[in-house]
């Protein structure tokens, strides 16, 4: 099984790649496989949250990029500024990851929320697509630095890294 224990070097080149849904992506410890299908496990610092693109340095000095996998996704949209940041709002107040788009909010799929987003005058659209949610704006995390020192990481509730 390949190892992986560390961040590799963003500038590198990847020989492997390694598809992952978000909830994979904030775990520390994980066995999962490649694309290719090589088992590989990864042990990486606790609290570390990875990222689409991202890179990693296998023990035999392998280069692995980290591919944010497509996933079930609820985007809410809204007639207002107003009504858009009331609805960020009542997400943000369940602790759930948010991803900010151009007049947009995502969420990962979840009937309870949704009843509650369409409540609150949202319009919403099931998709299929890569879940980049907004880092927590109070804890610090990992980062890289074409991304700047001062990057958080995302504040996941709940699951075990």
């Amino acid at each position: 099984m390949l190892l992986i224990e560390s961040l590799g070097p963003a500038d590198t080149p990847a020989t492997e790649k390694l598809i992952l849904d978000f909830d994979a992506r904030t775990k520390s410890r994980l066995r999962t496989k490649l694309a290719s299908g090589e088992e590989v496990g990864l042990f990486l610092p606790r609290g570390t949250i990875l990222r689409g693109g991202d890179k990693l340095q296998a023990k035999d000095g392998r280069i692995v990029e980290v591919i944010a996998a497509p996933e079930a996704l609820v985007e809410a949209r809204c007639a207002s500024a107003f009504e858009l940041a009331r609805t960020a709002y009542h997400l943000g107040n369940r602790h759930v990851a948010v991803q900010v788009g151009e007049g947009a909010l995502r969420i990962q799929q979840d009937h309870v929320l949704e009843h509650m987003l369409e409540g609150l005058g949202a319009e919403l659209l099931h998709i299929v697509a890569a879940f980049e949610p907004e880092a927590g704006a109070y804890a610090p995390g990992h980062h890289h630095s074409e991304r700047g020192a001062t990057e958080a990481k995302i504040h996941v509730m709940g699951g075990s890294a």
